[in-house]
């Protein structure tokens, strides 16, 4: 399988998460739980980013995997 980043999608997905809560952010774009990791990185050697939320609430995260800013977007998809 390709070690390349798969573009989920060109724009960010609004989540409500919760403070204190664990999240893990698919990295690879393989996951059918964008944009959460589902366990679609294995052999790709691209692991999920494991992060806590430090607020309650809408949070926009990555679509399109390139955002300096990981897990969540930071506009980078407007450039691909």
């Amino acid at each position: 399988m390709s070690k390349d980043r798969v573009i989920a999608q060109k724009s960010p997905y609004k989540v409500d998460l919760e403070e204190g809560k664990k999240y893990y952010w698919c990295r690879c774009g393989r996951s059918k739980n964008q944009p959460f990791c589902d366990g679609s990185h294995k052999g790709t050697g691209i692991d999920p980013m494991a992060f806590e939320a430090e607020k309650t609430g809408p949070h926009f995260m990555c679509g399109c995997k390139h955002s300096k800013n990981e897990p969540f977007c930071d506009g980078a998809h407007t450039k691909l």
